[in-house]
């Protein structure tokens, strides 16, 4: 009798790169401790956070009068968010969505200059080496530690001596410059943009711009968002500087436009539109939203960027 051939042992499937294998918690592996007291205090800012914007949605659904007479945390008899909505935007022959295209205005110029000056700076602080690199370093953590509201005052009288005070130039070219913006790409850049991979693109032939557009750029995407999402919320909620820059109604952004809003409601004698301001409020938070859920993967993956290795 002819001996039998031996068993093959069961081949196991090797795992595919793009699925990672799952985790499986063995007898020596230890789960993630639960800490009750991270939890605790993770609620707590979670409803520090969502506390406001509940607040300010449900008053946004209410008229003048329930408004002052119902509890702020609970809707009122009637929804009124859109009859709201339409009044707000038709109150002052229309001068709501004024405010809206001027705060659009200044970010897409103040925001979006900031975001690309900080790109192009942090990027060549990061790779090119040059003298005095580190008196710039010095001078751009120094400018990221002075408070904006500190270089108001200078701002204003550099300005009026050049004219430009009541336009919207002494909003922009103030908003251009984010210290922090750019200290936060150069050390993304550093981190996010391999030297070996510039010097290859170079042998390559590769001119210095069009290293930049095609090859550093794409890596520092997490990064610019991560920038454009701070300057943009920075311009957006500016109140101080156009507060003391401009004088002409037409050119208010929302921040300054809602408060003469409500400061016109509360003197004696005026129109009572508080209705009209949380609703204008409320409308004006819209946009940041927007923005920070279409930009999160982004941001999220700027996080994560330099914790895992080829």
């Amino acid at each position: 009798m002819g001996t039998s051939a031996p068993a093959r042992p069961p081949r196991r499937r090797a795992p595919s790169p793009l699925r990672p294998p799952r985790a499986r918690w063995g007898r020596g592996a230890r789960r993630p401790r639960r800490s009750p007291a991270l939890t605790l205090v993770t609620g707590l800012a979670l409803l520090y956070s969502l506390v406001p914007l509940v607040w300010l949605f449900v008053n946004a659904t209410k008229s003048q009068e329930s408004l002052l007479g119902t509890f702020g945390l609970w809707f009122g008899p009637e929804f009124s968010l859109f009859d709201n909505v339409s009044a707000t935007l038709a109150y002052g022959d229309g001068v709501f969505v004024r405010w809206l295209l001027n705060t659009v205005l200044y970010v897409v110029l103040g925001a979006g200059g900031a975001t690309l000056l900080a790109v192009l700076g942090g990027y060549a602080l990061a790779r090119f080496d040059f003298p005095g690199r580190r008196a710039v370093f010095a001078a751009v953590l120094g400018a990221a530690a002075v408070p904006g509201t500190a270089l108001a005052v200078p701002t204003f009288l550099m300005f009026s001596r050049l004219g430009l005070t009541d336009t919207p130039w002494a909003v922009i070219v103030p908003s251009l410059i984010s210290p922090f913006g750019l200290y936060l790409m150069w050390v993304f850049a550093a981190q996010a943009v391999p030297a070996e991979l510039l010097e290859a693109a170079r042998i390559d032939g590769s001119g210095e711009l069009r290293t930049f557009l095609t090859v550093a750029l794409p890596l520092l995407a997490p990064g610019t968002a991560t920038v454009l999402l701070f300057t943009m919320v920075a311009t957006w909620n500016n109140y101080f500087l156009p507060l003391i820059m401009i004088r002409d109604p037409d050119w208010f952004p929302l921040t300054v436009g809602l408060n003469s809003w409500n400061a016109q409601a509360a003197t004696a004698g005026g129109e009572p539109v508080f209705h009209l301001v949380i609703t204008g409020s409320f409308l004006t938070i819209v946009p940041l939203i927007a923005a920070f859920l279409l930009l999160q993967r982004y941001w999220r993956s700027g996080l994560t960027a330099g914790s895992l290795k080829g």
